[in-house]
């Protein structure tokens, strides 16, 4: 079974002149000791803790992060590369920097990155703190607010990552071999890494490279120029009336931020004018409606508690966000099922010689070139199925017995035991509809096992702490089997790929709550993360508290009409969605432009602030690709990464000037006629320049 190609000796060419394998025929893959180096943990800690604290801080702003594989994939390479030839002028000898190795950095990377995200530190870790409570209107009574400690979110991560590490591993060769799942994502890094490490490839790297660190730098300039003009409450380019000041007022602006250009470059320009659509349309028109309704369907002013306006805004948008989810579940369900039995029938005994001696030689001579040697590498070194299991089954005992005294007098051992049994089932269903559909759901199983636990134990916190075991076990096995598919593609041992996701995993429990508190330090203190009006609002957050809130007290606590409210939203985003299902199914031309509701839904909760930058940054992509569609295809990925990475270094500056108290010397801010009018009946000119008060006033 693990032999399916062994004993193949004929040459590459005389059946895949053309195949990627026949290119690296001279290059034997290194045994997998020797792609797990001390130089590639090393680049991999430096890499991960960029890309942790450009995701991060990405999602405390503006709650969704694009993937930075591709970006991970090509800074990985130039790291080790530029390290192997510095070693070399220096005549110090260096290990090839093979594929394997590139793709080894890039795993542990993605590891370590992605659980900045899936650990919760823009989402449901973030709700359980007493600010966001106070946000949604809740008594801060110490029952249902939980005070972060950088110790025990490390203890809580070391325990439930390491167990979605070992989650679906016993079903990579199922999913990459006998169902060959195609993994987009994964495919797609193969392919760069594969073309990097050719002759062709390494002028591309170059090219992409020095384009990468251009649009760094020019970022980083640019924040810093913007800096200079920040001098005050409500100074600088970030408050540029583009539209007008009325506009202004309702958050209808363009904030000249680098980051969220580079953010809106990488996401489709569905999901970017989506979330301009829906910022009009709650904005402009919902939100003005509701708010003529004080009095009359809410008595609470205050804009944040649930019992007034925001009781109608969290829960709408809320209600976009799993009418959403539950039509692309089912929708992915009916695909990977369909998929799934064709499959079957296609190929009864797979290609894992699980039928006679004559049928798998038979396989073994129709097979290309590169599938065999794909085969005979990827099945050749493997980690024992039941060393897996019992792994896992013991980490769940211990999570069971450890986690509710992570989270003391909230969730209990039952709720944690539940979460480790339904966790492997929901883990292969996300892993197999990614591998086919490149569209993972764990936020959903989030979602679901908020209301679920939550409703069951009785509790905000309880319920927040079951969707981070979910989500972390989830999503950690979904991208595992990404990686593996990778590894698969070019020839890179499971071996080394199951230690460089340890490796990073390891590393991201301790990188990523060290990241984390110094966004809380850069927001003003732990009590303002969260905040609205703070650098770092944290918008999902919001979210998975009001999901958490209405599991435990029900919909009777929102204001009136709300229920029916919700309702609407939720048919209008399954309608939006069977209109887009349709428009596809038939290929409309319009097919392309059908809103998104999960888009739409985000300017409920944050506003319409971030999707004018983000429309932009689909404009620029959509111009560069009538220009030179060839060269956005390469470069703009590589453009937008550069952007956001510039943005994001120029944080840790300007901390280290607000600490040490170093203040712009200008505030740029913009008044309208009647306020300079006003002004100007107030201060006179002096000939230096300086505005004084007169005297008779």
């Amino acid at each position: 079974m693990a032999d399916t190609a062994t004993g193949d000796r004929s040459s590459p060419q005389e059946h895949e002149p053309l195949s990627v394998e026949a290119a690296f025929a001279g290059q034997p893959p290194p045994p997998w000791w020797q792609q797990v180096t001390a130089r590639s943990v090393a680049v991999s800690a430096v890499l991960g803790t960029m890309f942790s604290f450009m995701s991060m801080r990405t999602g405390l702003t503006v709650g969704m992060v694009p993937s930075f594989n591709m970006s991970a994939s090509l800074l990985s390479y130039f790291v080790v590369r530029s390290w192997t030839q510095l070693m070399s002028r220096c005549g110090v000898a260096s290990r090839p920097f093979t594929r394997q190795e590139n793709v080894v950095v890039q795993t542990c990377v993605i590891s370590c990155a992605t659980l900045s995200l899936y650990g919760g530190f823009t989402s449901y870790l973030v709700a359980m703190t007493p600010t966001v409570a106070k946000l949604a209107g809740e008594p801060a009574d110490g029952q249902d607010v939980y005070a972060l400690h950088a110790g025990k979110i490390m203890a809580f991560l070391f325990l439930v990552s390491f167990s979605s590490v070992l989650c679906t591993l016993p079903l990579r060769k199922i999913m990459i071999v006998e169902y060959k799942l195609t993994y987009p994502t994964g495919s797609a890094v193969a392919g760069i890494v594969n073309s990097f490490h050719t002759p062709m490839g390494a002028v591309t790297a170059r090219r992409q490279v020095m384009a990468l660190f251009k649009s760094l730098a020019g970022s980083f300039t640019w924040s810093f120029f913007q800096w200079f003009y920040t001098a005050g409450d409500g100074c600088g380019f970030q408050s540029f009336p583009l539209f007008g000041l009325k506009a202004y007022h309702e958050k209808f602006y363009f904030d000249f931020s680098a980051n969220l250009v580079g953010v809106g470059m990488l996401c489709s320009h569905l999901v970017n004018f989506s979330m301009l659509l829906g910022s009009i349309v709650s904005s402009w028109f919902i939100w003005p409606a509701l708010q003529a309704k004080q009095g009359t369907w809410y008595t609470e002013p205050s804009p944040t508690s649930f019992k007034g306006l925001n009781g109608y805004k969290v829960p709408m948008g809320i209600s976009l966000v799993i009418g959403d989810c539950l039509f692309q579940l089912g929708t992915i369900i009916v695909k990977a099922t369909r998929h799934y039995l064709k499959g079957r029938q296609n190929d009864p005994v797979g290609i894992t010689g699980d039928g006679d001696d004559a049928d798998a030689d038979e396989h073994k001579l129709q097979a290309k070139y590169d599938e065999r040697r794909r085969n005979q590498v990827f099945l050749g070194d493997g980690i024992p199925d039941h060393f897996a299991v019992a792994g896992y089954v013991a980490l769940a005992a211990l999570s069971t017995a450890l986690v509710p005294r992570i989270f003391p007098g909230t969730i209990r051992h039952q709720h944690v035991a539940a979460a480790y049994a339904a966790a492997p089932l929901l883990a292969f269903c996300n892993s197999y509809a990614s591998g086919v559909l490149d569209w993972s759901l764990v936020y959903v199983y989030g979602k679901l096992s908020i209301l679920a636990i939550g409703a069951w134990a009785g509790g905000v916190v309880a319920g927040l702490a079951a969707c981070g075991v979910m989500v972390v076990i989830i999503g950690n096995s979904c991208e595992l089997m990404h990686d593996f598919k990778t590894g698969y593609l070019t020839l890179t041992s499971p071996v080394s790929m199951f230690a460089s996701q340890v490796i990073g995993t390891a590393l991201g429990c301790v990188i990523n709550p060290s990241v984390f508190l110094t966004f809380q330090r850069l927001a003003g203190g732990a009590d303002m993360l969260g905040e609205p009006g703070s650098p770092y609002p944290a918008p999902t957050a919001t979210v998975y508290r009001a999901i958490a809130v209405l599991g435990v007290e029900g919909v009777a606590a929102l204001p009136r009409h709300a229920v029916a409210l919700c309702g609407a939203c939720l048919a209008a985003a399954v309608c939006l969605d069977v209109a887009a299902a349709a428009a596809r199914a038939r290929r409309w031309r319009v097919g392309g432009w059908v809103p998104n509701p999960m888009a739409m839904a985000i300017p409920f909760f944050v506003g319409p602030t971030f999707a004018i930058d983000m429309c932009v940054g689909s404009l620029v992509v959509m111009a560069w690709r009538r220009l030179d569609k060839k060269g956005a295809s390469t470069m703009a990925v590589v453009v937008a990464s550069g952007l956001i990475c510039g943005d994001g270094l120029w944080a840790l500056p300007s901390s280290v000037l607000t600490m040490l108290k170093v203040q712009p010397p200008i505030c740029m801010k913009f008044l309208s006629s009647n306020q300079s009018q006003e002004m100007g009946l107030h201060f006179v000119p002096t000939p230096d320049g300086h505005l004084e008060v007169p005297m008779n006033r």
